[in-house]
């Protein structure tokens, strides 16, 4: 740690994107967002559950975590930008935007709850925002770790991490569902999650009396085509590019695998603290399991077999949950246009990364990952 603040102090100068550096101070960098990310997975972790128990507040300790996080995460692009060190021109425009959007949508996200009222989903513009700029950051961070990484002997273990961010990211929106297929089924037993001042503002907020119709509303506010199709084409997409792009077997299986993992944790420390509990996406894995083995697959077949493969096991993976466990309510219809959207979004990632750029890109990324596969294309 004392090594690392010298290093620090000691390139606190002004230089350009990609400066040269030393391994030790890179790697170190590297390893301050991966704490800065744990915070903030964490601290929105605990937030949503607090939303299905209590009134909105700012500061709240969830989001004490986030703001942790985010802070550390500031004094990391500010590094970046100022020293150069660890971060070429592209990836620095992608921290940068990032962490820029997400900076605005914070405060915008205030005065939206300020002026109208209740977190009623995780849904809205402002929470949107907010997705959007840890989006943009991720990939700013998996394309940094990619280039400046290799030297840190937990490489695979910190990118599959870090490619779980970007999966929590984009199915923290579903565990609205998944919170609100519980918290009905609370209500409907007479033991709701939420405090009567919460359930109050739910009903007053859609304007009718405290009832199922205004618990359900807060809940489940989404139509149930959302749920399945987000799951498939956003969290099962990013397992499918992490697959492509570190190339090594059963990397979208691992990273499900993680996710899965700490979402079970987390489940069983909010219900040992009586927070309220969600449903778990276990069919998840499922469809990991299938992306990985469609890479046996040629690749001119893979985007069409591999797209069938991974909706229709998905799919059923969820009737399954749904049956035996718990999962929100989904309409399975929509795997119809389901497969044909995740087949062409397999297909132009597999455009984009067998381009001369991609295939660079590909090779970076597996080199650093100590992948054994090669980056030329199935016949």
């Amino acid at each position: 740690m004392a090594a690392t603040a010298e290093l620090i102090r000691g390139h606190w100068t002004r230089g350009e994107p990609g400066r040269d550096a030393p391994e030790q101070l890179v790697v170190a960098l590297y390893r301050w967002w991966v704490v800065a990310m744990t915070l903030k997975t964490l601290g929105a972790t605990w937030d949503i559950c607090w939303h299905f128990r209590w009134l909105r507040d700012d500061l709240a300790p969830p989001h004490m975590i986030n703001t942790v996080g985010t802070a550390i995460v500031v004094g990391l692009v500010v590094f970046h930008t100022y020293t150069g060190i660890g971060a070429d021109r592209a990836t620095l425009r992608w921290m940068q935007w990032g962490l820029g959007i997400f900076l605005v949508a914070a405060p915008l996200d205030v005065i939206n709850h300020r002026v109208n009222g209740l977190d009623i989903t995780a849904w809205s513009p402002s929470h949107a925002l907010l997705y959007i700029g840890t989006g943009l950051m991720s990939i700013g961070l998996l394309r940094g770790w990619a280039r400046y990484g290799g030297g840190d002997r937990y490489s695979y273990a910190v990118t599959c991490f870090l490619w779980f961010t970007v999966l929590d990211n984009f199915l923290f929106l579903n565990q609205h569902q998944e919170y609100g297929v519980l918290g009905l089924a609370a209500w409907d037993r007479g033991t709701p999650y939420a405090d009567d001042e919460l359930l109050q503002f739910a009903a007053d907020d859609l304007g009718r009396p405290l009832d199922r119709i205004a618990v359900e509303h807060f809940t489940l506010p989404v139509p149930d085509w959302v749920y399945p199709t987000w799951a498939v084409l956003t969290g099962l997409g990013t397992l499918l590019l992490a697959r492509r792009l570190v190339g090594r077997k059963w990397t979208a299986t691992t990273i499900a695998a993680g996710y899965l993992a700490f979402r079970c944790v987390a489940w069983g420390l909010l219900a040992a603290a009586d927070f309220p509990i969600s449903a778990v996406p276990f069919f998840v894995l499922a469809g990991a399991v299938a992306i990985d083995l469609s890479f046996q697959l040629a690749a001119r077949i893979r985007p069409v077999v591999g797209a069938a493969a991974v909706t229709s096991v998905s799919y059923a993976a969820l009737s399954l949950q749904e049956t035996y466990l718990a999962a929100p309510p989904a309409d399975y219809s929509t795997a119809l246009y389901v497969v044909v959207l995740f087949a062409g979004l397999w297909w132009l990632f597999q455009f984009l990364l067998d381009t001369e750029q991609g295939q660079q890109l590909v090779l970076r990324a597996q080199t650093m990952t100590g992948a054994r596969e090669s980056t030329t294309p199935s016949p």
